[in-house]
């Protein structure tokens, strides 16, 4: 619409924008039978007819993690053979230490010689949180948006990674500092795929649905019912920032030690401490919630995890919240409240959770 004012002229454009996506579970997603990973991110009815009956052949683009390859490459090249699908295979080592805009631009390489029809032939991603991120990036930046398919392979990306909407890679040693919020197409979710991750990456996976339930349908549902009214972050408490807020600097200070999902739980633990130091939970519900995460053998306290890193990344997270810290803290199993913790209160549970857990 136009505005006329003495300064000039103005037209101001409104333009909605509007995500569809699925999130997908399945058994069997690499048996030749299941057409899912081809087929099953289409929506129209009329599309999905047009192409089962085109004598065209599907082309498919895939980015899969170097360890999932070796474990999962014949499966995945036997589904795409036995579908007489044209497809191309890159396997990278998608570490956090690797997880770089030199491997975003390396992919972008690749797909650009695979000369991909951009609006029929999404991108797919099969691996961990780290590799799916990545490829959601690069997806998002080929030709200003192609459509990217994630199919998680690890505890941790099945309930975390794959419902959301972020992409994005490390820059200037901060985590996931450059990004964007473009979902997938779809994402499939195939739990035979946690069979073969190993025993300290389901500990892993664990600590994020600490923040859901015990189930991964619960993790998942709960996951999505948090995030889709607020894709764009656009309201900045997020109860899903629980184990956000210091994680992210102890994660990249440490790489390649700890794991995601560990270094979200140290975050966690501490924030039980300053919750129970600020009267919101109770000495026995503070003392049931640290069990639980050690049996599920996941660290509770870290040596890098310092009162000076704590203070930097909640000065840091003033920066991004609007001047205030949003901080998340529980107020009994399963409840939480957003708060702005003074600092005597988060040095007092510092000197306890250390004393306790170090």
């Amino acid at each position: 619409y136009e505005s006329v004012t003495e300064k000039g002229t103005t037209w101001t454009v409104v333009s909605p924008i509007t995500f569809t996506y699925k999130v997908t579970e399945t058994q069997g997603l690499l048996d030749p039978s299941n057409d899912t990973l081809l087929l099953g991110h289409i929506t129209d009815l009329q599309q999905l007819e047009d192409i089962k009956k085109s004598n065209k052949p599907i082309k498919r683009f895939v980015v899969t993690d170097q360890e999932v390859y070796k474990i999962y490459g014949p499966k995945i090249t036997k589904y795409f053979e036995a579908n007489n699908v044209l497809y191309k295979i890159l396997a990278l080592p998608t570490t956090e230490e690797n997880k770089s805009m030199e491997m975003a631009l390396k992919i972008l390489d690749e797909v650009n010689n695979f000369s991909l029809d951009r609006r029929t032939e999404p991108i797919i991603a099969i691996g961990g949180g780290v590799c799916l991120d990545i490829v959601g990036l690069a997806a998002s930046l080929y030709r200003r948006r192609t459509p990217y398919i994630r199919v998680p392979t690890t505890l941790l990306s099945y309930i975390d990674a794959s419902v959301g909407a972020k992409t994005g890679v490390n820059f200037a040693n901060c985590k996931n500092k450059l990004g964007a919020y473009i979902p997938p197409a779809a994402a499939f979710l195939d739990l035979s795929f946690v069979q073969t991750v190993p025993r300290r990456h389901i500990s892993n996976g664990l600590a994020e649905m600490l923040k859901a339930s015990q189930a991964t349908r619960i993790a998942i549902t709960t996951m999505l019912e948090e995030l889709a009214p607020n894709l764009w972050e656009d309201d900045l408490n997020r109860l899903v920032d629980f184990g956000h807020l210091i994680s992210p600097a102890l994660e990249m200070e440490v790489l390649p030690s700890l794991l995601h999902g560990e270094a979200v739980n140290i975050d966690m633990s501490y924030m039980v401490y300053v919750s129970q130091e600020s009267g919101l939970l109770t000495e026995e519900e503070k003392q049931r919630i640290i069990s639980c995460m050690v049996g599920l053998e996941l660290p509770v306290w870290h040596e890098a995890c310092t009162m000076e890193l704590i203070q930097k990344s909640l000065q840091d997270r003033l920066k991004h919240s609007g001047g205030l810290v949003r901080m998340p803290l529980p107020v009994g199993l399963g409840q939480a409240i957003f708060n702005n913790t003074s600092y005597e209160i988060l040095h007092r549970a510092y000197k306890k959770w250390c004393d306790e857990l170090s």
